[in-house]
């Protein structure tokens, strides 16, 4: 009960606290067993962990390999159909694999179809996004009425509608990662006529720039060097509280103790030239820049209610190669969209081919029940998406080989991760080179640790270049 108080003091804001969670009696958590599944995207990956982190502090420990859990959770995406196929499998799965265990759903699905997922044989709690901010109160107080359901199981599901989404759970965590990830931002604004994220997650929200410091503040305390700034739309932080998110990375540049930032996806309409330039000359934000671009075409961006166009996207790219020419930048593409004719991919690929960018990370568009992209007639068939999916993953690998050739035989420094025993140890260069020291160079010591190499040739599989130390 201490920790609550004091986890709640630390995060420097109340916008998801409730009094009930001063209440929890902690002897109903002691000694339990939890298995956790995520599906989707980094900011499902850190909410998870640290969902994990207060069970822990709670009493619970991570079920181990082969072990019953006692409570599962499972954090689901929605953001294409195969997504939503995905997050019912693994549902399944949990409870077949935990007979009797107490089953919470949460995450953007949860949030799309909570009295589908309530419904199922094995489900007790389903929290929406306004919920999960106060998963341990609802789970403290719900988990001991589970003995008076007639199968078992609540089939309970608590939501609210998108508008009254204004709930932000924290999240700085690193798992089992060297890297810490901490969410700046949740919800969008923009509505794009083919994504149902708004509707997911609510309208744009973030906490204050002075309670993400202290979070960075406590990631030094905890060992960490880098950290991965997520949300779902982190370019518009500040709404909240009328900061800017120039000005929170000034502050985070403040931080002693952490080395590297990355910015892990901004929407190249509030990827300012300042913005650019400070990254360019800052202390710690590291040369690496995720874009998303969805199309190269003018007449698809508007269908799809983009706030740019190719020739603001091209100037983007222009501006961080004049000031940091060694930077990694990928590019999320989206193929197959109602109205991408053959002429608009074209279009796509010939865009896409004269960028100076580093990776596409291509996925094929998926219709969702509820979205306006539904009204737009030109249907791309599913072997054409597959097609046009293999030119521009064939063009990512080009250019993909092609960045990483330009660092061959460079020094560069490498922030390490462990590995096991016996195996390779990877990590990354501050532009983002993935790095592959031998087995027999990997020693336990060098884990989370910045050191020097010098890089070779690509690996067996060209996903990493060869390292050596210096």
């Amino acid at each position: 009960m201490c920790f609550y108080k004091k986890m709640l003091t630390f995060v420097g804001f109340n916008i998801y606290a409730t009094n009930s969670i001063y209440m929890i009696d902690s002897s109903a958590f002691q000694g339990k067993k939890a298995a956790y599944y995520t599906l989707g995207c980094k900011l499902n990956f850190s909410e998870t962990s640290t969902f994990a982190r207060l069970l822990q502090e709670m009493g619970v420990r991570e079920a181990a390999k082969g072990e019953t859990a006692d409570l599962c959770l499972v954090n689901t995406c929605s953001v294409t159909e195969v997504a939503d196929h995905k997050c019912r499998q693994a549902i399944h799965r949990m409870i077949r694999s935990n007979p009797g265990a107490f089953v919470v759903v949460t995450g953007c699905y949860a949030q799309l179809k909570p009295e589908h997922i309530s419904a199922m044989d094995g489900v007790d709690l389903v929290l929406g996004a306004n919920e999960k901010a106060n998963l341990i109160s609802i789970l403290s107080e719900r988990w001991s009425a589970v003995g008076n359901a007639s199968d078992g199981h609540l089939h309970e599901h608590y939501s609210v509608k998108t508008k009254d989404i204004n709930s932000f759970a924290p999240s700085c965590s690193r798992g089992n990662r060297t890297r810490y990830f901490l969410k700046v931002q949740d919800g969008c604004d923009y509505f794009c006529t083919y994504c149902t994220i708004p509707y997911a997650r609510g309208f744009s929200r973030n906490p204050t720039i002075a309670s993400l410091v202290g979070q960075a503040e406590q990631a030094v305390a905890d060992g960490g060097k880098e950290i991965v700034l997520t949300g779902v739309n982190i370019g518009d932080f500040g709404k909240t509280t009328g900061e800017t998110f120039l000005g929170l990375v000034k502050a985070l540049d403040g931080v002693e103790g952490i080395h590297r930032y990355r910015i892990s996806s901004i929407e190249p309409d509030l990827l300012t030239d300042e913005l650019i330039d400070y990254c360019a000359q800052s202390r710690s934000f590291m040369p690496h820049f995720h874009i998303p671009l969805q199309s190269g075409s003018d007449t698809v961006l508007k269908l799809m209610h983009r706030h740019y166009d190719c020739s603001l996207f091209a100037g983007k790219i222009k501006r961080i190669k004049e000031v940091m020419p060694h930077a990694f930048i990928g590019v999320d593409v989206m193929v197959g969209s109602r109205g991408e004719t053959p002429e608009c991919f074209d279009e796509t690929y010939a865009f896409l081919e004269g960028l100076d960018v580093s990776q596409l990370h291509v996925f094929p568009y998926s219709e969702r029940p509820g979205t306006s992209a539904l009204s737009i007639p030109y249907v791309v068939e599913e072997p054409e998406k597959k097609r046009r999916s293999r030119l521009l993953l064939d063009l990512s690998d080009r250019k993909f080989h092609d960045f990483y050739s330009r660092f061959v035989g460079s020094e560069a420094e490498v922030l390490f991760e462990k590995a096991k025993r016996g195996r390779a140890m990877h990590g990354f260069t501050r532009n983002y080179i993935r790095v592959e020291l031998s087995p027999n160079d990997s020693l336990p010591e060098l884990d989370n640790q910045l050191i020097k190499v010098r890089l070779g040739d690509f690996n067996h599989d060209n996903t990493s270049l060869k390292a050596t130390l210096l």
